[in-house]
């Protein structure tokens, strides 16, 4: 992961997939950054020594890979944003968002995904996104942290 650079899009504040993300990435080298609307990212964020952007153009122009966060409603206490409507058109990642873009970049996302709102099913679908691999992977994992615990009771 050395020398790559990562941003992770979405909503920070309530994801409890990007803090060990931003700390794994960060001990294996990598660049990180992260890009949402002011009001999901966590007050503190910038003394994790990551870059913040609130341009999610910006954010795909400068990464090599996307990790696109999903929108937890159901964590949400208050509106943190107007619409899922506006949300989308300005942090959603579609085909023609990434076609600016003068690179390919890997896509992923911790599932599930809201289509249409942080990430388009054109992009979800598409042969840059590894987000099934990922889901398979993350299953793998689990098991053998679960495997390794239960044998040592």
């Amino acid at each position: 992961m050395a020398g790559k650079k990562v941003a992770i899009i979405g909503d920070i504040l309530h994801s409890r997939v990007a803090l060990s993300n931003i700390f794994c990435l960060r001990k294996l080298g990598a660049e990180v950054m992260v890009c949402g609307p002011a009001t999901l990212l966590p007050t503190y964020i910038r003394s994790l020594d990551v870059q913040v952007s609130h341009d999610v153009d910006q954010a795909l122009a400068w990464c090599d890979v996307a990790n696109v966060l999903r929108i937890q409603l159901e964590r949400q206490q208050i509106k943190y944003f107007p619409s899922l409507r506006e949300y989308a058109q300005f942090f959603g990642v579609d085909k023609a968002r990434l076609a600016k873009l003068d690179k390919e970049i890997v896509i992923m996302h911790p599932g599930p995904i809201n289509r249409g709102v942080e990430l388009h099913s054109d992009v979800a679908d598409s042969e840059q996104a590894i987000i099934l691999q990922q889901v398979e992977n993350g299953v793998a994992v689990r098991m053998a942290v679960l495997y390794l615990l239960a044998a040592r009771g």
